[in-house]
């Protein structure tokens, strides 16, 4: 849905309309030079042709170390695969646990890539709702109480795209307690904004918690992180009974990843980091502004997100759903919005709101949009 909202906003832009589009989930920030000399390094000495279908040894050693510098996690090279993006990993895991006979659950709101592929598989897409009340966090218990003798696959989304929750590590400690309880249930831990963590706070991976390692995977990339979206690269952790079927999946899907942006990711994992750095804060400051600003407007309701770079505030008040709000907001505003529902039947009532955009149109944007209503 972001990209059909992008696609809207582009076509409305080429008519001479005026847009501030707060919509798509990707970083206003360009690629770190840095990144950016190293692709282009990679292309003058020549590495034109294919790759290992799980990725060029020296990147997927660079990921290693990068776990093991934030995570204390040993995890071997040969576990990993290298993808074009983070998609090829939720396809992969939901393709490998999804048939007539089997549930998933995922969380709901969240990426609509899981409800969209558990559908496809034929699986029954179980929602696990997470509430306002409680921002948006899983509460473990309506977790287990989901669980059933055909879940296979429970999917989690931490930091929470579309909603900015976060859960801290004494929280994804008790829900890793509870889920010991079903060895046989394979995790799938997105963890695409790991490091888009806000108040100081650290980020507490599923990959710290060896007694899960044998049913656990792992996605995470640069995408987010490094400003890497158009470079189309993501990693992964597979358990040892699974990492041969991915690779399999690997080598049929897309054979490799693009030799050239491995070599960037190398860099970017191992070169300098303050770029990256300052980037998070100020994504941190657009947070507090977007926060401020939401909840000065009678009519809509926000929590403080607490990671990644989206607000998902309430517009219930306004007497317009989700989707009603977001289509007014574009087509008679200019300020292009995701609607809640194109994340879950149970975010009607919600817009996602992306602050990765410039200070100045957050302001506006939000400014134009506190006066939408019935």
């Amino acid at each position: 849905m972001a990209f059909a909202v992008l696609s809207r906003a582009n076509e409305l832009e080429s008519q001479g309309r005026k847009i501030i589009n707060l919509g798509i989930g990707q970083p206003d920030f360009a690629t770190p030079i840095n990144i950016v000399e190293a692709g282009i390094k990679a292309l003058k000495d020549g590495y034109h042709g294919y790759t290992p279908s799980n990725g060029i040894l020296e990147l997927r050693e660079a990921v290693s170390e990068n776990i093991f510098e934030s995570y204390k996690a040993q995890i071997n090279p040969e576990n990993i695969l290298i993808t074009p993006g983070g998609k090829p990993t939720i396809f992969f895991s939901i393709l490998m646990f999804g048939d007539n006979n089997s549930e998933i659950i995922y969380p709901d709101p969240g990426f609509p890539i899981y409800r969209s592929m558990i559908n496809f598989t034929g699986a029954k897409a179980v929602p696990l709702v997470l509430n306002e009340k409680n921002n948006f966090e899983i509460e473990i218990d309506k977790l287990i109480s989901l669980i059933t003798n055909k879940t296979s696959l429970i999917i989690i989304n931490n930091p929470n795209n579309p909603t900015g929750s976060f859960m801290d590590k004494e929280k994804i400690t008790k829900l890793i307690d509870k889920l010991n309880e079903f060895p046989n249930i394979a995790i799938l831990s997105d963890e695409i904004y790991s490091k888009i963590i806000f108040d100081q706070k650290k980020m507490p991976s599923f990959l710290e918690y060896e007694s899960i390692r044998d049913r656990l995977i792992v996605l995470d990339g640069w995408s987010k992180t490094f400003c890497m979206t158009g470079w189309r690269l993501g990693w992964s952790v597979w358990p040892q009974s699974l990492i041969k079927h991915a690779n399999k999946l690997c080598t049929n899907d897309h054979s490799c990843p693009t030799s050239v942006s491995q070599y960037a990711g190398i860099e970017a994992l191992k070169g300098p980091q303050e770029e990256i750095n300052k980037i998070v804060i100020e994504f941190e400051k657009r947070r507090n502004l977007i926060y401020q600003k939401l909840n000065s407007i009678d009519n809509i309701s926000c929590f403080k997100p607490g990671g990644t770079f989206y607000s998902f505030p309430n517009i219930s008040k306004t007497g317009l759903n989700g989707q009603e709000f977001s289509t007014k907001a574009l087509e008679e505003h200019g300020v292009a919005l995701v609607s809640g529902t194109s994340f879950g039947l149970s975010a009607k009532d919600f817009v996602r709101i992306s602050y990765a955009n410039s200070i100045e149109n957050i302001e506006k944007g939000i400014d134009i949009i506190s006066q939408i209503n019935n």
